[in-house]
């Protein structure tokens, strides 16, 4: 193989959170893998697989990088990102993509591109709660009646708070 037919390439990230039953129960993490180390091109090449220590996007676990042939690097493709590689299927694709081509030769089949992220993605933020369901869901908490001697306030800001009433 010249330097100039070399086929696509992929990196599997399975260290800290990828890969592991405690991120993502029910995958079957040996065989996807197992399962990735079996992926041809359409000349029949095997495609090689680096298994990577963690590509710090833990929170898009399984992560799997396809570089491209050295064809579709000419052609000016890059290497792709898929976060969330947990089902059969999206392996299927994955593997039929590469046969294709991969980056730079085939279009990102339309099942895989929701799973397309990057080296750069940010965990997205939890929504903050409006003000008002803060409130309505703290006096739902709170004890009916009197509270106990030790809940109470002291005296003096009981004083301030019923002299600005």
């Amino acid at each position: 193989m010249t330097p100039s037919d070399k086929p696509c390439r992929l990196v599997v990230c399975r260290g800290c959170c990828c890969g592991t039953r405690k991120k993502r129960p029910g995958v079957d993490h040996e065989g996807q893998l197992r399962r990735l180390s079996e992926v041809h091109d359409h000349k029949g090449r095997d495609i090689p697989v680096r298994v990577s220590e963690c590509l710090d996007i833990c929170f898009q676990a399984n992560v799997v990088v396809v570089h491209p042939s050295s064809q579709g690097r000419a052609r000016g493709g890059r290497p792709v990102w898929f976060g969330e590689m947990t089902e059969e299927r999206l392996i299927e694709e994955l593997d039929d993509w590469i046969f294709e081509g991969g980056p730079g030769v085939a279009p990102i089949p339309e099942s895989l591109e929701i799973h397309v992220t990057s080296k750069d993605a940010k965990k997205p933020k939890k929504a903050k709660k409006a003000k008002k369901e803060k409130k309505a869901k703290k006096s739902a908490e709170a004890p009916a009646g009197p509270l106990p001697a030790k809940q109470r306030p002291a005296k003096k800001e009981r004083k301030k708070k019923s002299k600005k009433a």
